[in-house]
């Protein structure tokens, strides 16, 4: 017989919007059910974020040592490294493990039921768990169901043929891989197993690697990425794949066709809302392309109906859907909020590092603004040359009339934690004087930030 639980507020989906949401609800005494199908972390802590981060400091890690081995400037010289690539595997599944427990302490900690299984929506306060014999009504459903990867029709997944899931947990490493894809998770990949050993190419149908970024910020990558030896076919388009001969056929900007020979196919084109599979129909929800409309408040067409992150469409970000569970939760538990924030950090782990928080110069430009430019580059930094990277900048975009900061860009070595000092000053509203005039411990990547805002301001002192 099926059993009927009551709840004020039911989750679906246990990712980083998805948990965070019933962790800040449980805090402010909400009765909350979350539902997950899979394991609590979602995308981002099993199969995203994390296991990618674990494998590129793997990949760093052998790099270096292989470097050290062919007799480096440093004086450190050691004998060939050899690479256990299952022993690796284990290791980030040790951190993913943590991790997912963690999660579960944390809800079990804030009185959080959890319900592993499928949620089939009935309409806007019912859902029904596939395979638990369970029905849950609710006061407020949200809606956390992420994303998933994009296929292509003419690369089918299966065999040579893998999407991210499966680059993140080899069983052994191929000797050839082309990444589909020029974008953050291919080029992410792809450099990572470069370093692992493997020969890479990457078929991009954009003219330039990274077609999201602009081209000054993405030159040091192209640069780096070239220096490992990686082939790059730009502008081709991909037409499919002969298992036979083990081949990707791709065509080129003249229309030639061209056989790639290779032993492992990475789909790496993007991602897409997760909309198909729990009866989100049922609830006749206005979209946004392939997302969810939502409004400043996460509030879908249907009144206290939620949705949050990447269902919600672009930026598909973790931390994006983490601050907006927040704050649903709080707007549930009563109090005034307003999703807004000034400015959302995209950080990409190639070699070397991207970030880029608020406006470039094109986007201020686009936006009527009349900008002041400036970088700073990490040759001239201290810390930089340390740690034996000089390629890379720190940029800082500002209005001209009040010195308002709107943008900041960074590419180099370790700048994914700059994305803290970036976004905290815009969301503070800081102007040039107030970057310029903090000072900033030497030596660190960092004065590169205080470098940059004094050179909009006419006198930078290590350049």
């Amino acid at each position: 017989m099926q059993q009927t639980l009551n709840t004020t507020l039911l989750i679906i989906g246990g990712g980083p919007g998805g948990y965070v949401a019933a962790i800040r609800a449980g805090q402010l005494g909400i009765s909350t059910i979350l539902v997950e199908g899979q394991a609590l972390g979602g995308t981002c802590l099993n199969i995203g974020c994390i296991p990618s981060k674990a494998l590129i400091h793997v990949a760093e890690q052998f790099q270096q040592t292989r470097h050290h081995s062919q007799g480096s400037a440093l004086g450190i010289n050691v004998s060939a490294p050899t690479l256990d690539i299952g022993k690796s595997v284990e290791w980030k599944d040790g951190i993913v493990d943590r991790l997912t427990t963690g999660v579960a302490a944390l809800l079990k900690k804030h009185k959080v039921q959890v319900i592993h299984g499928w949620a089939k929506v009935v309409d806007g306060k019912t859902v029904d768990i596939e395979g638990a014999d369970t029905r849950i009504q609710c006061e407020h459903l949200l809606l956390a169901t992420g994303s998933k990867s994009v296929n292509l029709p003419m690369l089918p997944l299966g065999g040579p043929i893998i999407s991210s899931t499966e680059a993140l947990a080899p069983k052994a490493l191929p000797k050839r891989l082309i990444v589909v894809g020029g974008g953050y998770i291919g080029l992410e990949l792809g450099i990572a197993y470069r370093k692992l050993g493997a020969e890479v190419s990457v078929v991009e149908a954009q003219e330039r690697i990274l077609p999201a970024y602009d081209s000054e910020l993405t030159q040091p990558v192209l640069e780096s990425v070239k220096q490992l030896g990686i082939k790059l076919y730009l502008k081709h388009s991909v037409e499919g794949f002969d298992a036979a001969t083990n081949t990707l056929q791709v065509r080129d900007p003249n229309g030639e066709s061209l056989q790639l020979e290779t032993d492992q196919v990475l789909v790496a084109v993007g991602r897409k809302p997760n909309t198909l599979g729990w009866n989100l129909e049922a609830l006749n929800l206005e979209m946004n392309g392939s997302a969810l409309r939502i409004d400043q408040r996460c509030q879908t067409s249907m009144r206290n109906v939620w949705a949050i992150g990447d269902l919600a469409g672009e930026p598909m970000l973790a931390h994006r859907a983490m601050a907006q569970g927040e704050m649903v939760a709080e707007l549930i538990a009563g109090q005034h909020r307003e999703f807004n924030p000034t400015a959302i950090a995209a950080v990409c782990f190639t070699d070397p590092e991207l970030v880029v928080v608020g406006k470039t110069p094109d986007e201020a430009k686009a936006a009527g603004l009349d900008c002041i430019v400036s970088s700073f580059p990490f040759a001239a930094n201290g810390r930089a040359m340390t740690l034996e990277s000089k390629s890379g900048f720190v940029r800082v975009v500002a209005r001209r009339d009040n010195h308002l900061i709107v943008g900041w860009q960074a590419v180099g070595v370790g700048v994914s934690e700059l994305s803290t000092a970036f976004g905290q000053s815009l969301e503070m509203g800081a102007r040039l004087e107030d970057i310029a005039g903090t000072i900033h411990a030497h030596p660190t990547l960092g004065e590169a930030v205080q470098e940059a805002a004094l050179r909009a301001l006419g006198h930078a002192l290590h350049l």
